[in-house]
């Protein structure tokens, strides 16, 4: 493909040292046995890539190996550092997964925010908690240095529920981009999938976007983004395939059924398209490559398309061999100018100088 000029990577999964987020937990949970609930179909080749290991810790662990085999490899201006916690969105107690957010939100501003200013951070909270959720928003929203609210994209109930609109105004309060990342699906107390529990790996894997699906239409349908009329969503790492036919679909039952959404006063699919971001990896790769442009060309890449590596997962994306052949304005909106005007990193890095 070409070349990008720019990259800004907008899903590196960063870590810290073993034991690093136990001291920032309050005493009562560091001297408890609580564990983040684990999924029940592990991968059987692991989560990470075997060469991302550095000679001690775990990947994505070590600030200058991260640098040296992602960052400066591919000369990437901007990273949204998205860590591997999210998982305490499915925890049954929630005051455990309030107190490990917390946790992880310090971490991350004493240390990789203080290593490199390339370093951006996604402010990781407790969906099921969503007044404790908004005042963390409120508390470091401001804080240039952060750039997105995440939390886990297997969740309780369907995103477009009211129970979570007091996330959303915080966010838009903070002038924040909402943005989820799979992970969490058939785990702790999330919602799974609409078929049931998967056997295996692989099956759990290739039904993430099927999670997606639904949360999308959700938040569509009961009226999200009309209330909330500056927000935008991203979603990460559910896949492109199934975008065209859902908003077919969501477009053709509004038509006919619209009385029942009454707050809705316009086709889904350009609800959508205004408000949704997605993330590239993990891009499908057909057989026959016109057969992905004209995916890109159905779900609006040059609008709505933001690069994601997924570093240092198994299945990550080399930047500069995930797509074929891309006319060069469309390399420059998927490659950073989408994220631009999602996440404003340039705004942000002024802020810091």
């Amino acid at each position: 493909m070409n070349k990008p000029r720019i990259i800004y990577d907008i899903d590196i999964h960063q870590t810290f040292p073993e034991g690093t987020l136990r001291k920032y937990l309050p005493a009562y949970f560091q001297q408890s046995h609580f564990r983040l609930p684990q999924v029940s179909t592990p991968s059987p080749i692991g989560v990470n890539r075997h060469d991302a290991r550095p000679s001690q810790g775990p990947p994505g662990s070590d600030y200058g190996f991260l640098c040296k085999q992602h960052m400066d490899a591919y000369g990437i201006k901007y990273g949204l550092l998205t860590g591997s916690v999210l998982a305490l969105g499915v925890h049954p107690d929630i005051d455990f997964g309030n107190a490990y957010a917390a946790a992880y939100n310090d971490a991350m501003l004493e240390t990789w925010l203080q290593w490199d200013r390339r370093f951006f951070a996604s402010l990781v909270i407790n969906p099921n908690d969503p007044q404790t959720a908004a005042a963390e928003i409120r508390k470091r929203g401001s804080n240039p240095r952060i750039a997105e609210v995440l939390f886990c994209s297997g969740t309780r109930l369907p995103l477009g529920h009211r129970f979570y609109w007091p996330i959303y105004e915080a966010a838009c309060e903070m002038n924040l981009p909402v943005s989820v990342h799979p992970g969490t699906e058939a785990r702790g107390i999330s919602n799974g999938f609409i078929a049931g529990p998967p056997s295996t790996y692989l099956e759990w894997h290739t039904n993430i976007p099927q999670n997606y699906m639904g949360q999308i239409v959700s938040l569509v349908l009961q009226g999200v983004f009309e209330q909330f009329p500056t927000l935008k969503f991203v979603a990460k790492e559910g896949g492109l395939g199934w975008i065209p036919g859902v908003l077919w679909r969501l477009d053709k039952n509004w038509k006919a059924l619209r009385f029942t959404v009454p707050w809705l006063k316009r086709l889904p699919s350009e609800v959508i398209f205004d408000h949704v971001r997605f993330s590239s990896q993990p891009v499908e790769e057909p057989e026959k490559v016109e057969h992905l442009y004209q995916l890109l060309d159905m779900i609006r890449a040059g609008k709505t398309l933001l690069f994601s590596s997924d570093y240092p997962h198994w299945d990550n994306d080399d930047p500069f061999h995930c797509f074929p052949k891309l006319p060069e304005e469309l390399v420059e909106r998927i490659y950073w100018k989408n994220a631009e005007e999602v996440y404003h990193f340039e705004e942000r890095a002024r802020k810091i100088a």
